[in-house]
């Protein structure tokens, strides 16, 4: 093989990866990227996890940063992230997720996730009321 065609086939071969990894997305692959982006502070990467309505609604990182520190400082830096049950409502993947902050306190947070494979995003997130019975 030449070096040119040696070269395309790396290429194709990493696109083909790409590709295959994004269209195996699921929703705690995106709720973990995102909130490795924000513990990185790196607001513009934890945007491209919102979906095209949340981006409208806060229209910038910067919004959309100010707003997750004001109503979510938990998922900002958790000290432990797990992955709970998932299920649908109303056509649409929800994900709950339990977050242990950095002062100990746990949360569980329901995602609403929106499209599928690499087109999966976070539409909304909500945090569920304390009940008093562990999870």
């Amino acid at each position: 093989m030449t070096r040119m065609s040696t070269a395309k086939v790396a290429l194709l071969l990493a696109t083909a990866l790409a590709a295959g990894s994004a269209q195996s997305q699921t929703a705690p692959d995106i709720i973990s990227a995102q909130i490795d982006a924000f513990r990185s502070a790196d607001f513009e990467e934890a945007f491209t996890y919102a979906s095209d309505n949340l981006q409208r609604i806060f229209g910038s990182p910067e919004n959309f940063g100010r707003m997750v520190a004001g109503g979510y400082p938990m998922i900002l830096d958790p000290a432990e992230l797990r992955f709970l049950d998932r299920g649908e409502r109303a056509g649409r993947e929800i994900q709950r997720v339990l977050i242990l902050d950095q002062d100990g306190r746990s949360f569980v947070l329901e995602y609403e996730m929106i499209g599928a494979g690499a087109d999966l995003r976070i539409a909304g997130v909500r945090v569920l009321p304390e009940t008093g019975t562990g999870v």
